[in-house]
């Protein structure tokens, strides 16, 4: 993937993330994606730079995206939506930005569960990012050999960025 040409836009439409204890929370969020669009990039696909959004919001948003486009009335942590399932972004000369899809985090739900699961809150969001940008690119989860090459794409890329295994047993960091 040709991560230096692409674009994330963060928008933060609650303000507790801006006030939670995440060090410059914008830059982190770019870095996991620009490391995940490097890293996860599929075999075999044209490397052209793509658009990433990310929205950090809350659980009544999420729940309502949930709910609309997934058919589960419940909030959730993180949510993407690719523009396209071929992700066509991979495809032709690589010359423009193309826009990937939308990545949707909720903070109540981010913040219990890294607290639940005694994780610094950068850490669990950097993950969630990661996880995020992998379905993007066309990674899933839903069986279980899937799964697990997702889960390994997610631990290489967090741990370049020096984020532990979030699949280990939790521990404080």
């Amino acid at each position: 993937m040709d991560a230096e040409r692409s674009d994330v836009l963060v928008e933060f439409s609650d303000a507790r993330w801006r006030e939670a204890d995440i060090p410059d929370a914008e830059a982190m969020v770019i870095r996991a994606v620009l490391a995940a669009l490097q890293a996860g990039t599929p075999l075999g696909r044209a490397r052209r730079a793509v658009e990433i959004g990310v929205r950090l919001t809350d659980d009544l948003e999420i729940q309502t995206l949930n709910r609309d486009w997934r058919g589960q009335d419940k909030p959730t942590n993180v949510l993407a939506f690719a523009l396209e399932d071929d992700a066509p972004a991979f495809a032709g000369d690589g010359d423009s930005v193309m826009p990937l899809g939308d990545i949707v985090i909720a903070f109540e739900t981010c913040t219990r569960e890294a607290r639940e699961e005694e994780k610094p809150m950068t850490n669990h969001l950097c993950h969630l990012v990661v996880h995020g940008t992998l379905h993007l690119l066309g990674y899933d989860h839903e069986v279980a050999e899937d799964a697990e090459t997702m889960e390994a794409a997610e631990r290489e890329i967090l741990k370049d960025l020096g984020v532990p295994d979030p699949y280990a047993d939790s521990v404080a960091a």
